[in-house]
């Protein structure tokens, strides 16, 4: 009996490999490239734009290849596991093992090459509230300092890294500050917090007030993350009094001119790199910024322009 159960794990053994193997070499280098991009408001696209010396790109479809296709962070990254043709990026803090994510420039993304810097499209994780002036009432504003003061403690950090951005330096606890926000210890079960912005900071921020709701009185938090541009827009912008209003927004990209907020509503959360995603057949490892820009503009249409 032992031997026709090994008999049968050999057999199915067997089939996976050569499942694999066919995989690999049914993968064509002469088919097209099927490109996709995050919308304009998008700060992962503003990144991944400006780092690959694409500027202009940011924010005109009309400069990208015919036939692009616009998906959020998860849809591309949901793309890209079926899509053995497709080429995508996401934020490192939301790669997994299902997609390849290629090296750039030659340097691996990882957290500790963004650290060291050597890994070049790098950029970082903002946040903004409204207006200190500019709250409903005194709870709500008193919940949102807490929990921007929250992020900066290690207690953040740790939650911040673990969701896999890379966070600023701290040495500070939540315990060390939390008497300096009255506001944590009396029942805000009744009080919602809502929160938007950066879908490439969504993980994170759910996980940062799914931690911190317990020790700040049980406030709801309501997120709706839509995009940097709506970070800025939905707390001191043109939504700001919109039933789209936020009391925190966060961006994941630097804020422009036109969004410098007012005095001490600010501030960067963490780092974060974006990652250039295949799908796992594909036999591409490595990618330059200007292998990519011709990919994007429509110059490289199909596999073998990169792989040449």
């Amino acid at each position: 009996m032992k031997k026709i159960w090994l008999i049968v794990v050999v057999a199915i053994i067997l089939v996976g490999l050569t499942a694999c193997n066919s995989t690999e070499e049914t993968w064509d280098s002469s088919s097209n490239i099927t490109v996709y991009t995050r919308d304009t408001s998008s700060g992962t696209r503003a990144g991944f734009m400006s780092g690959i010396g694409f500027n202009e790109a940011k924010e005109d479809d009309s400069l990208l290849v015919n036939g692009f296709v616009i998906k959020d962070n998860t849809g591309i990254l949901t793309s890209m596991e079926i899509d053995e043709y497709g080429i995508g990026f996401i934020s490192l803090a939301s790669l997994n093992n299902t997609v390849k994510g290629l090296n750039y420039e030659g340097v691996e993304p990882t957290i500790a090459n963004v650290i060291n810097n050597t890994y070049g499209l790098k950029r970082p994780f903002n946040y903004v509230i409204r207006s200190l002036d500019d709250f409903e009432n005194e709870t709500e504003k008193g919940i949102t300092l807490a929990f921007i003061a929250f992020l900066g403690t290690t207690d953040g950090l740790d939650i911040i890294m673990n969701k896999g951005a890379i966070p600023l330096d701290s040495t500070q606890t939540w315990d060390d500050i939390k008497n300096e926000y009255a506001v944590c210890n009396q029942d805000n079960s009744n009080t919602t917090i809502k929160i938007g912005g950066s879908d490439s900071i969504e993980k994170i921020a759910l996980a940062l007030t799914e931690a911190f709701a317990p020790k700040c009185g049980d406030f709801i938090p309501e997120h709706d993350h839509t995009g940097s541009s709506d970070g800025f827009k939905r707390t001191q912008g043109s939504e700001k009094d919109s039933d789209n209003y936020k009391h925190i927004g966060f961006a994941s990209r630097p804020f422009k001119d036109s969004e410098q907020g007012s005095v001490d509503t600010q501030g960067q959360l963490a780092w974060d790199a974006i990652v250039v995603i295949v799908h796992l057949s594909n036999q591409l490892n490595n990618v330059s910024a200007e292998e990519l820009k011709k990919i994007y503009n429509g110059e490289f249409l199909i596999w073998n322009d990169v792989l040449d």
